[in-house]
């Protein structure tokens, strides 16, 4: 069976990290290698790893940490066949995870990435586990150029959150461009997908992980959206995502009405603007006086470490 590792960049992980390590520990398809890349040496606790014999941590500082450049960091400590992205609050829902997630890697030789069903926490909040429902069917499925028609930008989609890799079909690519604001992954799938490769979803390896954002934490990731759309114009360029956001939008209105829960139609309005408006601006950055570039943007230390994104 091919090797694989598991790259999981980290910030202030605390007893959550812990149960992910022991969760990938317990894997029918143990990773050979756990690679953490934590920011901040003086905010990580060495008891997170303590008896863990496969897991190796390198720190780098706040300013040398990027969404596209640490993940390939971490990818070149690797030997491993598949590489598995993750982040530190995503929980493996069993200890089937990685074997079902590089499952696709052997029906499809055109498959050189893989991303996982992202099921809601307890605590979700009943839009944002539709969102999620939307997002994650119970169905999968392999997107190739010739689904753009039919899907659009979800072509692309492969969320970093836990989603594996052919490891050099990676490395031969160059990984994930660098410097990345936000969308490291979809970038490379939109690569990925223009170079005649596929992309699975697979539905049956499942990890726990959602987020309640306020308005202005969506204004602000979608402002980073926007931007690394803006950004990489031979990536997106030409490929709408406006219209697959308002489909999100009514499926979710509609959920709403069936279920009788027509009272959080105002909250999903005023999120979905402050979503909307996020995205715009972000694709307007360059318009924008650099100190509103900061201010809206949720990455903020990107602005003042990074290269101008022309």
């Amino acid at each position: 069976m091919t090797s694989v590792d598991v790259i999981i960049p980290t910030y202030k992980p605390g007893r959550e990290f812990r149960e992910l390590l022991e969760r990938l520990e317990a894997q029918t398809v143990r990773p050979g290698h756990i690679l953490v890349i934590n920011t901040e040496e003086a905010l990580f606790d060495p008891e997170l790893i303590r008896d863990l014999d496969n897991v190796e941590v390198f720190h780098i500082t706040k300013e040398q940490f990027d969404h596209g450049g640490t993940r390939n960091m971490g990818a070149g400590f690797s030997n491993a066949g598949i590489i598995v992205f993750m982040t530190q609050d995503a929980l493996p829902a069993d200890e089937d995870l990685i074997r079902h997630l590089t499952a696709p890697f052997r029906r499809d030789e055109r498959i050189k990435a893989a991303y996982a069903r992202q099921c809601p926490r307890d605590d979700c909040s009943v839009i944002e586990k539709y969102t999620r429902r939307f997002n994650y069917p119970e169905r999968s499925m392999v997107k190739t150029r010739r689904d753009m028609k039919q899907l659009g930008i979800k072509t692309f989609f492969c969320s970093n959150v836990c989603a594996a890799y052919d490891r050099a079909y990676f490395a031969e690519k160059g990984g994930f461009r660098q410097p990345s604001i936000f969308n490291e992954d979809m970038i490379f799938g939109g690569m990925l997908i223009a170079d005649e490769q596929a992309i699975a979803y697979a539905a049956s390896a499942v990890v726990y992980h959602s987020h309640n954002y306020t308005a202005i934490q969506q204004f602000r990731r979608n402002f980073d959206n926007g931007v690394s759309q803006a950004a990489n114009p031979d990536i997106f360029k030409g490929v709408p995502s406006a219209g697959e956001g308002m489909r999100l939008v009514g499926q979710t209105a509609r959920y709403l009405r069936t279920s009788k829960q027509l009272y959080l139609l105002p909250t999903l309005v005023w999120q979905s603007g402050w979503k909307f408006l996020g995205f715009r601006l972000g694709k307007l950055y360059r318009h924008l006086p650099r100190f509103l570039v900061r201010a809206f943007s949720l990455n903020k230390d990107f602005w003042n470490i990074k290269v101008t994104v022309d």
